[in-house]
């Protein structure tokens, strides 16, 4: 049942919603093309339509039940309430689910009517079978909920609700007829770790306390139609407080209307033409998935809580928190280092903080906000550096030093190719620092491991190199992870022939054997142009981005029964290859290097691979300098690539310099 007050929001969004609320149109701009429904239908990217902004700590919507990850399951309509919280498309159980407001009593079993859903960034709304409804918005750091009640004008607050129950708690006290204050500890994905926030609740009508018990409260309303809001605070209560009270002044609609004009700014940065409408669906609302983390946990004061459980001066920068650093190194963060060179420098020293302060390769007991892990951090601080960005190593390097040496793991084959990975990056950095000796051993040292690695486990390719589960390796082939060092491709052309793994490679593709709905791969389209064959990029770029028979016999963590065929990236709620994760923005990441036209083959190397674009102008700023991408003379997407210019001068080995977008460039492909 939808409230005449849902309705008359929804009019004055100008956001009508299509066919099961799938989307959301007349929105300005690049904005039109956001499906925040994409993905969120059972295990197919594991994301949610909630209402959020840019590195914003909250994330506000609907738990299912049974909840997928990120909490919301579009094809699920029981509801266990709306939770304040959550990470987009990470594993195990999912993280966040705090702070569950359910617009009934407990035993009511409650369900979305799913024609009524809207979601837009930053706001999203519904109504409910009881004949609730509820609107939602939020700044970085307070929950705005309104509500319309059923009958029974009763509300269950659930104060220890979460993903991963494990490490969770809660403690709360109704300090009057209007307010409640609390403190959560709750666990980090796959209980690693935990992290802590403190809130006020403040209602603007008043409430009886109908039952309570330690973890819940079901309170009473005299009026159906209420607005609570909930400032948090990873700091303590005073902060939380101070949360609450910068935004005295601020309207509902105030808020959801400077949310949507956040998102409307992050959208423009990119300009595209060409492709169909569905290739900018899948652009724009992959460019939206990047912004759900980090998150900026900075206090209205400047402070921010450390890993070591002291409160800092953050300096005058913005302090970030919640990783998926294993993921999102690969492709989210260089992604977002061209859109958000300045924030990416308060990102970097958040990440130098980590090492000072204290990390684990998962997560600390003491984090800021929900987080996964944090492996290869110094990797995504290297290419940082590389590419321009400030990064002050020395703060970090004696726990960067530590983490490699004793934290990483080092048993199976796949372990020790990513160790190598951190070797090879700290090596760099000590040579940034000016550690001659440690940048000498920490190179060779990976080198080693690299050579006695690849040449025992993954030279020479054998019948059980298909075989995914029971092989030894975390989630991956041996097929998979042979390609995962890019820095070494050219010792690998060394050993075995250039030609030889091109064709190798190809048959990689040819077979299927590609795992798209993971990390451990994700780079290996694009590694055809280190051995001689860039067409090969190209054609399976195009193929994987456009075809809609692909093969894939790869989930997550095994083969599938049968083999998916399709696209693995849909612009439809099943939006990505069965249980793939979207994995905090990796995925989205990947998904737009791969429209255009360039990818960061090696992190760490200022340089990226060339290969032809889905769309045919692309434009974006990169520090002020106008970066220009375009096509001449392509008829249709397997038109073979003749030339590729950067300001008029013909590029070499179809590698593009991170110089290119730091002085502004027009680079062009010619057919």
């Amino acid at each position: 049942m939808k409230s005449k007050r849902l309705i008359i929001t929804a009019l004055l969004l100008s956001c009508l919603s299509c066919p099961s609320g799938i989307e959301a149109r007349n929105l300005p701009g690049n904005l039109k093309y956001i499906n925040l429904f994409m993905g969120t239908s059972g295990d197919n990217g594991q994301v949610s339509p909630g209402a959020a902004i840019p590195f914003g700590m909250l994330c506000l919507c609907p738990d299912s039940e049974p909840h997928q990850h990120a909490g919301y399951d579009f094809a699920q309509p029981v509801t266990s309430g709306v939770s304040i919280n959550r990470l987009s498309g990470v594993g195990c159980g999912g993280v966040g689910g705090n702070l569950r407001i359910k617009p009934s009593s407990k035993e009511t079993v409650l369900k979305i009517l799913k024609d009524t859903e809207i979601a837009i960034p930053g706001y999203y709304s519904t109504s409910f079978d009881n004949g609730s409804s509820g609107e939602f918005t939020v700044s970085r750091a307070v929950a705005f909920e309104r509500w319309t009640l059923p009958e029974s004008k009763t509300m269950c607050i659930d104060f220890n609700s979460a993903f991963e129950k494990r490490k969770t708690s809660c403690e709360y006290q109704v300090v009057n007829d209007k307010e409640i204050i609390g403190r959560i500890e709750s666990g980090t994905a796959c209980a690693r770790g935990k992290y802590v926030f403190y809130f006020r609740l403040r209602s603007d009508k008043p409430f009886e306390v109908a039952e309570t018990n330690p973890t819940e409260a079901v309170l009473k309303f005299a009026d159906n139609n209420i607005e609570l809001r909930i400032g948090v605070s990873p700091i303590s209560q005073d902060a939380a407080d101070k949360e609450l009270a910068a935004k005295d002044d601020y309207s509902f609609n105030k808020i959801r209307k400077e949310a949507l004009r956040e998102w409307k700014g992050k959208v423009a940065k990119v300009k595209v033409k060409g492709a169909n409408d569905e290739q900018k669906h899948l652009f724009y609302t992959s460019l939206y998935r990047l912004y759900m983390s980090p998150m900026d946990v900075t206090s209205p004061d400047g402070k921010y809580l450390g890993t070591d459980g002291v409160v800092y001066d953050a300096g005058g920068r913005r302090a970030f928190n919640s990783w998926s650093m294993w993921d999102t190194y690969r492709a989210k963060f260089p992604m977002l280092l061209l859109l958000e060179p300045q924030a990416y420098a308060d990102m970097a020293a958040s990440c130098v903080n980590l090492f000072r302060t204290g990390k684990k390769n998962w997560a600390t007991d003491c984090e800021s906000a929900p987080t996964v892990r944090t492996e290869h951090m110094g990797l995504m601080l290297l290419d940082a550096y590389k590419k321009g960005i400030p990064v002050d190593f020395l703060p970090g390097y004696d726990g960067m030093v530590r983490e490699v040496l004793t934290e990483i793991p080092k048993e199976s084959p796949d372990q020790l190719l990513e160790l190598c990975n951190d070797l090879w990056a700290l090596g760099q950095i000590a040579d940034i620092i000016g550690s001659a000796d440690d940048a000498s051993k920490f190179t060779a040292e990976a080198d080693s491991i690299f050579e006695k690695v690849w040449k025992d486990v993954f030279m020479e390719v054998t019948e059980d190199f298909s075989l995914m589960k029971g092989n030894g390796l975390y989630q991956g082939t041996k097929w998979q992870y042979r390609w995962s060092c890019p820095q070494y491709t050219g010792k690998m052309a060394e050993w075995v022939g250039a030609d030889k793994l091109a064709n190798e490679l190809d048959t990689f593709f040819t077979e299927g054997m590609f795992n798209q709905g993971n990390e451990p791969d994700i780079q290996t389209p694009f590694m055809f142009n280190r051995f001689g064959r860039p067409d090969k990029t190209c054609e399976w770029v195009r193929r994987y981005l456009t075809d809609d028979n692909m093969v894939h016999i790869y989930g997550g963590n095994a083969e599938y029964p049968d083999p998916f065929v399709g696209r693995a990236f849909q612009n439809k709620p099943e939006g990505y290859a069965p249980e793939m994760d979207e994995d905090d923005g990796t995925m989205s990441g990947w998904y737009m290097f791969a429209q255009l036209g360039f990818y960061p083959l090696e992190i760490g190397t200022p340089s990226y691979e060339l290969f032809s674009p889905i769309f045919d102008r692309i434009t974006f700023s990169y520090g002020g300098k106008k970066v220009k991408i375009k096509t001449i003379g392509r008829k249709d997407y397997s038109g073979p690539v003749k030339e590729i210019t950067v300001d008029g001068k013909p590029v070499e080995g179809w590698r593009l310099d991170h110089e290119a977008f730091k002085k502004g460039s027009t680079i062009v492909f010619k057919y």
